[in-house]
């Protein structure tokens, strides 16, 4: 008889034959920015999740290195949208402010920017629309490619394109590498799908569509096979790091494509995942921590190297107490 528990008995053989490892510095924390001052507002479908001015950013900041994190993204919230997102292009926006801001203070954090429309369009889509209301692809990318040099011009240190958008991560190598900024990596949301989980994110980010959906461009969950071939695409194109977006119900396709790709992977532990898992504390916190690490180690053993998401701060805070 096979006794397995001959490894599992002493908790010090079970770590010595652990093969799946957490660290506090696989985690990226996202940010939410606002124009203004003093600004600390919480979200109210997103327990502990807060949209910041600069200043309150940056106070964030001291408390993540604190912690020991030392990655965010950052997404804008703006008042002022049009039609193709002008305030996303000025070299003076508020995610350009933000990043010079934390760069100039921290120059220890890692920052990356969330590359996208959706937050600065009056409409909510991602990108420019065409006179029949369909996403405009080529048109976005031309848009894409002026606010990444805004950002890569205000100092950031990894650009992440999440729109979906076909040709984007060549089009970005392309302008990029043209203007100096060919050691600026990409991390691209290369197989993000159509997804209720985001709906809390996109009331936190004002970004929800006006009309219709995002299913032309995002990902079809049903299918498998094109989220396999779109982060090889990507990765053929440039990308220097791969993303799957969400994670949870996903770890299927985050395992097939680590075993496709030789590329880092992250994933996105996205917001409807976030309030599913905090819906445990209602009844015993400790049943809330020790089922959110356990997502968090089912993330590395799929194949992630990397996650995104809005539990970083209290994964930090258990694994220092622990």
């Amino acid at each position: 008889m096979k006794r397995f528990r001959r490894t599992k008995i002493n908790p010090r053989i079970r770590n010595l034959v652990q093969d799946v490892y957490l660290d506090v510095k696989d985690f990226i924390y996202p940010l939410f920015v606002v124009p203004g001052k003093n600004i600390k507002k919480e979200s109210e479908v997103l327990e502990g999740i807060y949209q910041m001015s600069i200043d309150k950013i940056l106070d964030e900041c001291e408390e993540l290195i604190s912690l020991g994190i030392y990655n965010v993204i950052l997404f804008g919230v703006v008042d002022i949208k049009d039609s193709i997102g002008s305030s996303a292009l000025d070299s003076n926006s508020l995610i350009a402010k933000c990043i010079k801001s934390i760069k100039e203070k921290y120059p220890e954090i890692m920052v990356v920017s969330d590359l996208c429309f959706c937050e600065y369009t009056d409409h909510g889509h991602c990108g420019v629309l065409d006179c029949n209301d369909i996403l405009n692809n080529d048109k976005t990318l031309e848009l894409l490619a002026k606010q990444a040099l805004v950002h890569a011009k205000s100092g950031v240190d990894m650009i992440a394109p999440s729109g979906v958008i076909d040709g984007t991560i060549k089009a970005l190598r392309n302008i990029l590498d043209a203007n100096g900024f060919e050691n600026l990596p990409i991390m691209s949301y290369s197989t993000k799908f159509a997804s209720a989980f985001y709906d809390p994110f996109r009331d936190l980010a004002d970004s929800s569509p006006s009309f219709g959906d995002r299913k032309s461009y995002q990902m079809d969950f049903r299918d498998s096979k094109q989220a396999i071939s779109r982060s090889i695409s990507d990765e053929e194109d440039g990308a220097d790091i791969l993303m799957v977006k969400p994670a949870m119900t996903y770890l299927d396709i985050v395992s097939k494509i680590k075993n496709s790709s030789s590329l880092p992977l992250a994933v996105y532990n996205v917001s409807g995942e976030y309030m599913m898992m905090k819906s445990l504390m209602k009844n015993s916190i400790e049943v809330y921590e020790r089922t959110m690490m356990e997502l968090m180690y089912s993330f590395k053993r799929a194949g992630a190297d990397i996650i995104i998401s809005y539990h970083a701060k209290e994964v930090a805070d258990i694994m220092r107490r622990k």
